[in-house]
């Protein structure tokens, strides 16, 4: 069993609540570790992303610490040994948005992950839904 290191713990400062219980839930069902790479996004950081492609919007969840992005820990790891480090594997998010989307189905707390985008899909994002949480 997983639990939060003090840095993802200090990531999801700002973030709200039931987000947070979510992040909580899932990492102490996961099969593998996970780390919170950010949570609560200032406005310049957000229009730095913006500029270089990273985000495809100015109106970020991260902005109003409804949305967080996680990767798998290690972050340059190779889990499945497949050459690819974990941050940039796809193969390694699908497991984490599998215990995402238990933990916020157990907690009934509609969640949102940029994985399941069409358009800009995005594998450590996940979002509070924008018709229950505005």
């Amino acid at each position: 069993m997983y639990a939060l290191g003090t840095r993802s713990k200090q990531r999801l400062s700002g973030v709200h609540p039931d987000l947070c219980a979510v992040v909580e839930l899932a990492i102490s069902l996961s099969k593998h570790d996970f780390t919170v790479l950010e949570g609560l996004r200032s406005l310049e950081r957000q229009k730095v992303l913006y500029k270089a492609g990273a985000s495809s919007t100015m109106n970020s969840r991260h902005l109003t610490g409804h949305a967080i992005d996680i990767a798998p820990y290690p972050t340059g790891a190779d889990f499945d040994s497949d050459g690819v480090i974990n941050i940039e594997d796809w193969d390694e998010y699908y497991p984490l948005a599998d215990v995402m989307k238990a933990a916020a189905k157990e907690l009934k707390v509609k969640l949102e992950w940029g994985g399941d985008w069409k358009k800009f899909p995005d594998g450590p994002h996940f979002q509070l839904s924008w018709s229950e949480y505005k």
